[in-house]
């Protein structure tokens, strides 16, 4: 089976990116691109972005995760350090981050190093989760295969059992990662796919070089 995709064409034509309108810290055009997405009614879950690692096989592997907390040192996300996602973090921690809204014809690409976090923040977290959550760090031993869902919801069910009446505390197995941004890329949708790309590039000195790329 095939199929043409070759007419498939949109015309971007919403807004313009400028270097004049740009600050000197891409954090901050960030959390003004992403309080306008989050403020957008046409834009769901605001804050999945896509992370790519290089996997242990060589391969690199794109998913689907949810940005936990925005800081001037970086971007932070949860997640099983003994998953899939985790061994390749571990073995390579240079890892790219991109969020893309359709409809307000903007992408956003971020390169850096993710390290983890402080345990106590990661408790911190864990702590305002809900219950059910904190249930499902438990029970799930990510990227593993399973038999079956009857497996999964047994396992559950096990660790309902195991902590009634008691606080479900972290495991050791999950926590945080603080991503450090090393370059970040906003693209900007335009006519005749002549698109804005604007890059800004960390330096030596830890100040930001900005630079226009072709689209």
């Amino acid at each position: 089976m095939s199929q043409d995709l070759s007419n498939y064409r949109k015309s971007y034509e919403k807004q313009e990116l400028l270097e004049n309108n740009c600050p000197e810290n891409p954090i901050e055009l960030f959390q003004t691109w992403f309080r306008n997405a989050d403020e957008s009614e046409s834009v769901e879950e605001t804050n999945a972005m896509h992370i790519s690692t290089i996997g242990l096989d060589g391969f690199p592997k794109n998913r689907v995760v949810l940005l936990k907390k925005i800081t001037w040192e970086g971007f932070i996300f949860y997640s099983n350090y003994t998953s899939e996602k985790g061994k390749a973090i571990e073995k390579n921690s240079n890892i790219c981050l991109s969020f893309f809204w359709p409809s307000l014809e903007q992408q956003i690409i971020i390169k850096g190093q993710a390290e983890k976090l402080a345990e106590n923040l990661s408790d911190g977290y864990f702590e305002s989760r809900p219950d059910g959550s904190k249930l499902g760090a438990w029970a799930s031993n990510q990227s593993t295969v399973v038999s079956s869902r009857e497996e999964l919801d047994k396992n559950l069910k096990m660790f309902e059992r195991n902590f009634e009446g008691k606080e479900i505390l972290r495991p050791d197995h999950w926590g945080g990662y603080l991503v450090k941004p090393i370059s970040i890329e906003f693209w900007q949708g335009r006519p005749n796919r002549m698109h804005d790309r604007l890059r800004y590039s960390l330096q030596k000195d830890f100040s930001w070089k900005l630079e226009r790329l072709a689209p």
